[in-house]
């Protein structure tokens, strides 16, 4: 498998054989992580790192009664090169036995630093050229639309969840383009597309967690 780009096949072809590969490589022969990128990072003035969320940020669904409103980000200092960002939102702690995806966006240009409170409620809101990615809510209606914002909502009880905010820096200006995959495809196929399947076009990431529980 190229270091640079997924081959253009079938999507289920395309996962197996690259994971297939990937896993059979020994650890000198795979792709190289991305290099360091000092001071890129990620921030929000809506939520603390390591902090809770705020109700206004909560799922309005499946028996939570949150605003759902997608919380403003602001990134600094991107890798040199970078041509497109990316923004994923992920809970390792959901009892699915694979974690859940609230939010993705793809192909944000280069020349945006920030994506406003409210930006992932509609397609409308987010900058020209990037769209909204599946997550978990796919098909639920609880986020409108899909592809929006869908805010946490863990199961009442349990320990506070951890959400994980993502940002990735790409040397690619549209990320489904270059690994071949689909606008549609899932994000546990972007997240391996971008944490495997580019190779060195991973410019970068940032990330910052918070906490949620009920």
């Amino acid at each position: 498998m190229s270091p640079n780009v997924l081959p253009r096949r079938s999507l289920l072809a395309t996962c197996a054989a690259a994971l297939a590969c990937v896993a059979s490589l020994p650890a000198t022969a795979r792709p190289a992580a991305a290099p360091p990128s000092d001071g890129f990072s990620l921030s929000s003035p809506d939520i603390t790192p390591g902090g809770g969320i705020d109700n206004r940020f909560v799922l309005s669904g499946f028996g939570c009664s949150g605003d759902n409103v997608s919380p403003a980000l602001e990134w600094k200092n991107a890798p040199a090169g970078t041509k497109s960002f990316v923004v994923q939102v992920y809970d390792p702690d959901a009892p699915t036995g694979s974690g859940f995806w609230h939010w993705t966006v793809y192909n944000i240009p280069a020349s945006v630093t920030q994506l406003p409170r409210g930006a992932g409620n509609a397609a409308t809101r987010l900058p020209a050229g990037a769209h909204g990615g599946a997550n978990d809510f796919l098909d639920t209606g609880v986020t409108g639309e899909n592809g929006n914002y869908g805010g946490p909502c863990p199961p009442a009880g349990e320990k506070a969840h951890r959400y994980v905010f993502t940002v990735y820096a790409l040397a690619v200006a549209d990320i489904d383009a270059a690994a071949g995959v689909p606008k549609t495809g899932t994000a546990a196929l972007h997240g391996f597309v971008l944490n495997r399947g580019l190779g060195r076009k991973m410019l970068g990431k940032a990330s910052f967690t918070a906490l949620y529980g009920r």
